[in-house]
């Protein structure tokens, strides 16, 4: 096989990596950047896909031993650092074979209807560690507040109230919604938030009413999450992500 050839199949095999990242296939994840590791032992990406990979399926060991081999290979790879610090925060998973699927097409550009929010209050360190970008969350109304929630019900933080409370009262009034982590920083997870279906007696209610100089782009393209796949980034948002407001803002 010529060297193109060879350049362009583990292409392709990443590309499938990714993709079945995508769709939380994780074991087959595994498998499709070990294929790639065998032919091409010191492929850094691969390495780290692979300790992510790992990660989601709660080996740590194995994962942490994916990051390590990436950073042996590139000292400066700020991937493998962040993970590596992140699995040092984990302790064992509740479940081992636990699949998450990340959310890739949900939101659409619509204003009024979708948006980035923070959440306050966070869960425990090792519950919030294991969540990704991408990946889709509950939200829980107790009282006035708006509650994230993993799959298992841990709570991972309180939205922001000048956006919670008033979602806490169209949930109640019917409406319902989904929504995602959008990044993750050391002590800051930001959600995106979208309504999927407006109660008749909501009628007219906006879930997140217009602001002066309206900015706000609430979309996820599949390439920002496949980037956010590949990179974790954490500590800032894309730019077409928009802006957010401080936990601390006051009224909703």
């Amino acid at each position: 096989m010529c060297p193109q050839e060879s350049r362009t199949r583990l292409a392709n095999h990443a590309k499938k990596a990714i993709d079945l990242a995508m769709q939380g296939r994780w074991e087959e994840a595994i498998a499709a950047n070990r294929t790639i590791l065998e032919h091409s032992p010191e492929d850094v990406e691969a390495h780290n896909r692979l300790g992510r990979a790992l990660m989601e399926m709660g080996d740590y060991p194995a994962a942490r031993a994916a990051y390590a081999r990436a950073l042996e290979l590139d000292q400066y790879n700020t991937i493998a650092k962040k993970n590596l610090k992140r699995l040092s925060q984990l302790g064992e998973p509740a479940l081992k074979d636990s699949r998450r699927k990340v959310v890739a097409d949900i939101f659409i550009e619509e204003t009024s209807k979708a948006r980035v929010v923070n959440l306050g209050n966070l869960g425990p360190k090792e519950t919030v560690a294991r969540m990704a970008p991408g990946e889709e969350v509950t939200l829980h109304v107790e009282g006035q507040r708006l509650i994230a929630q993993d799959k298992h019900g841990a709570q991972l933080g309180e939205a922001n109230p000048k956006y919670g409370l008033r979602l806490a009262k169209l949930i109640k009034g019917g409406n319902r919604y989904i929504a995602a982590i959008s990044s993750l920083g050391d002590n800051e997870v930001k959600l995106i938030i979208r309504e999927v279906y407006q109660h008749p007696s909501q009628m007219g209610r906006l879930s997140f009413p217009l602001e002066k100089k309206e900015r706000f782009r609430p979309y996820v393209r599949e390439s920002l999450l496949r980037q956010r796949l590949e990179e974790e980034e954490t500590g800032e948002e894309a730019d077409d992500m928009g802006e957010t407001e401080d936990f601390a803002s006051t009224n909703p």
